[in-house]
């Protein structure tokens, strides 16, 4: 496998979101130049067990606009794991699953030629504690395990290997055990700097000297995961990491055109949003919709003496029609002319209208004061 393709399939990648990583999101950032994505972590046993649950997660997965897209399990059962994956294997170029959290994918011609498997060490959450795996197999004394299940992947499987994960304790252990990784047979690395902690899991920054270490001191791709808020951020993460590719998570619900270098307005690609999930009907469910409309407004508009109504109206909306009709009202209290409104539409919201005039001269009064 060239350096240069892992480069290229590596550099601008959407990390996997809870609930968050829907197909109309997918081809959202995607245009936005999102170079890979993944879909949110499914159950294998409900996959195997439930066909409504399974035909909603294969519903327009892995459309030719949708590659390459990895689809994440969770799960502690081998068997059970690749059993599910066979369901899902013909519509993606990617399997991830925790073994503890072992990703095997395929990447779509053009990107990767070779199908992979990938060790997650990254997942800080309670569960993964309780079942001890993720990031809770930093410890020393798992090494041997974490070791054992590359090099048992790395030779049984004919597909290079890799391993996502937190910062060991203490963190200068932690390029001792990538190294032992790599050794393993391990093909390229992804590393969230910081310590694990399943209640404050983005507590501080994250430590990118760390990322600088690894990558310095191994021969295979690191991809960094931390510390990005702006487009700014992506550039300096990469030239002072070296890293071969960044890897964003939260910043990404709120910006989805980070990787374009744009800010966009947070109405307009709340519409381009919305336009996406009329295209592919039954992808995303309404509160999934609901919560990508909220991030994107939250992202500019936050604090605005709106956003509070905003979000009661917002939680209020059945259909992909009211949300249009939420974001025309948000247009009424940024001071903007809204078109094609009904006049009921425009009576109903002259009280809220006036209200929020109000709202926001007293706020400005606040502010001199």
């Amino acid at each position: 496998m060239a350096a240069e393709t892992v480069t290229t399939t590596l550099a601008n990648i959407a990390a996997p979101m809870v609930n968050q990583s829907d197909l109309p999101y997918r081809l959202l950032v995607r245009r936005y130049k999102t170079s890979l994505v993944y879909t949110q972590m499914l159950l294998p046993e409900k996959i195997l067990n439930d066909p409504d649950y399974l035909g909603f997660h294969l519903r327009g997965l892995g459309e030719l606009e949708d590659r390459p897209v990895v689809v994440q399990f969770c799960g502690n059962n081998p068997e059970t794991v690749v059993q599910a994956a066979r369901k899902v294997q013909a519509n993606c170029d990617a399997i991830g699953a925790c073994l503890p959290r072992l990703h095997t994918y395929k990447l779509n011609e053009g990107h990767c030629q070779r199908s992979r498997a990938d060790l997650n060490l990254g997942c800080p959450q309670e569960a993964a504690r309780d079942a001890h795996y993720g990031a809770y197999l930093l410890g020393q004394k798992d090494w041997p395990l974490v070791e054992d299940i590359v090099s048992s992947m790395s030779n049984s499987l004919i597909v290079p290997v890799s391993a996502k994960l937190r910062l060991c304790q203490p963190a200068s252990a932690t390029v001792h055990l990538v190294q032992r990784l790599e050794h393993a047979g391990a093909s390229w690395i992804t590393l969230h700097a910081r310590t694990v902690s399943a209640r404050r899991r983005r507590q501080g920054a994250a430590d990118l000297d760390q990322v600088r270490l690894l990558k310095e001191a191994l021969s295979v791709p690191v991809v960094s995961n931390g510390n990005v808020r702006t487009w700014e951020d992506v550039e300096q993460n990469r030239t002072y990491t070296g890293a071969d590719g960044i890897m964003v998570g939260e910043t990404l619900l709120g910006n989805p055109c980070l990787f374009a270098n744009t800010v966009p307005d947070p109405v307009s690609i709340s519409h381009e949003y919305i336009d996406i999930c009329r295209e592919h009907l039954d992808t995303a469910t309404m509160q999934t919709m609901q919560t990508h409309i909220r991030h994107f407004v939250d992202h500019q508009c936050g604090r605005r003496p709106w956003f509070n109504k905003f979000r009661a109206a917002l939680a209020r909306c059945q259909s992909l029609d009211d949300l249009e009709d939420v974001l025309k009202k948000v247009e009424r209290w940024r001071g903007r002319s809204v078109s094609s409104e009904s006049p009921t539409d425009t009576e109903k919201d002259d009280e809220d209208g006036a209200q929020n005039a109000s709202e926001e001269a007293l706020a400005s009064l606040s502010l001199l004061r």
